[in-house]
């Protein structure tokens, strides 16, 4: 486990120092369509409560497969995590590795090809998406019209101009659209 964490840190490390971070040379590019990452060495006794709080600080979970032993139930001391955004993962890539859990060193990396286990694809209960976006909210309206991609001016105003709103939003979508 130290060699792969101490290699990830090299590897980022590098990046930063020569520019590469959030473009399509960071070694991160390649698995930007998976939201899942595999998380290592983690200790026994830990639930998949506890692997959701502590993967939740780097974004929204929306499953997680902890791997235990068929006849005793007991964690096998690795788990699967899925993100609901693949960006997520770079962040619990980068900030988790390498950090101590209850005295263990933690791996965390990402898993380009996810495959269920095999009682739970038996049973039909895993729904794979087709369109592997990496989001859980493509193609779906929300609420508001926020876009994590372009962000939110928490300075700005509030606009209290019922009719300016729905045209800047309009215009929004329309960019959203464009963007695609």
């Amino acid at each position: 486990t130290m060699n792969v964490v101490n290699e990830l840190k090299r590897i980022n490390e590098l990046e930063l120092e020569k520019g590469l971070v959030g473009t399509i040379a960071s070694w991160h590019h390649k698995y930007r369509n998976s939201a899942w990452v595999y998380v290592g060495n983690l200790p026994m006794n830990l639930t998949e409560g506890d692997i959701i709080c502590i993967m939740s600080q780097f974004g929204e979970i929306e499953d997680v497969n902890l791997v235990r032993e068929e006849e005793t139930g007991k964690s096998k001391g690795f788990c699967f995590c899925k993100y609901e955004d693949a960006r997520s993962c770079i962040l619990s890539v980068d900030n988790l590795t390498g950090q101590k859990i209850l005295g263990r060193t933690v791996r965390v990396d990402h898993c380009e090809n996810y495959r269920p286990p095999k009682d739970v694809l038996q049973k039909g209960e895993y729904k794979h998406k087709t369109d592997q976006s990496g989001h859980a909210y493509d193609g779906k309206e929300l609420a508001n019209d926020f876009n994590i991609s372009r962000g939110h001016d928490v300075f700005a105003k509030p606009n209290n101009n019922k009719d300016e709103e729905k045209a800047a939003k309009k215009r929004r979508m329309q960019n959203d659209k464009e963007e695609r």
